[in-house]
């Protein structure tokens, strides 16, 4: 009985710190994709533990799981610090986005719940076209993001669905990136507006070409924003 009782206690106290941990990776992934925490930011225990009311434990567990889905980059000696994207990095994170959106895309188009899939992303688009002339560019990419859940989430792929996931981070820098782009918000809209035709159309080749040309036109643009600014 009291084995049993012990195991028990550890049970509970081993959820309470997986809850904590939880916790703590969700406050702090937070600060980096919202760019409180901005790229080339150290980030150390003690702030966060008067920032989040968290002892250290959990918070250290949560860097270490921020630094392996690649918000956070550690460096000898130095710790943890939000990490500097090259041109080489975009390019192969779009190549990545690429090739997971063409095979998102490829699922969603033979779900059964795509039609109710292409009205949640149709409404997306004009959520977003308000934004875009309200000239709210960080809400533009928050929903940016959110439209392209919708093809991860229509796969019925959980596996895609959380690679795609530890990607959502550092694909919200390179959103930010090529929505400063002048016209390319207006231009975005156009071509999530074919990816929604397609889909309702139920054509995978079109759909696959309206995802493969959006992400490659979106790619480009943050390859040219980033010469600009080196």
């Amino acid at each position: 009985m009291a084995s049993e009782v012990q195991t028990k206690g550890l049970a509970r106290e081993a959820v309470r710190g997986d809850g904590l941990v939880n916790v703590a990776h969700s406050q702090i992934r937070k600060l980096i994709i919202s760019g409180e925490l901005s790229p080339g930011d150290r980030v150390t225990v003690r702030p966060l533990v008067s920032l989040l009311g968290l002892s250290p434990t959990p918070i250290r567990t949560a860097l270490a799981l921020l630094e392996r889905q690649g918000l956070l980059e550690s460096l000898d000696h130095r710790g943890f610090f939000v990490p500097q994207f090259s041109a080489e990095d975009m390019r192969e994170i779009y190549e990545l986005r690429e090739a997971l959106e063409i095979l998102a895309c490829r699922r969603t188009v033979q779900s059964g719940s795509r039609l109710d899939i292409a009205d949640d992303m149709a409404e997306l688009i004009e959520q977003q076209r308000e934004l875009v002339e309200s000239g709210d560019l960080v809400g533009y990419a928050d929903l940016d993001v959110r439209f392209h859940q919708q093809l991860w989430i229509g796969s019925g792929n959980k596996r895609l669905f959380g690679v795609s996931e530890n990607l959502f981070g550092q694909m919200r820098i390179g959103n930010k990136i090529s929505s400063q782009m002048p016209g390319r918000p207006e231009t975005s809209l156009k071509e999530h507006e074919a990816i929604v035709a397609a889909l309702r159309s139920g054509d995978g080749r079109a759909a696959e070409r309206a995802v493969r040309s959006h992400v490659r036109t979106a790619a480009k643009a943050v390859a040219i924003l980033m010469r600009e600014d080196s």
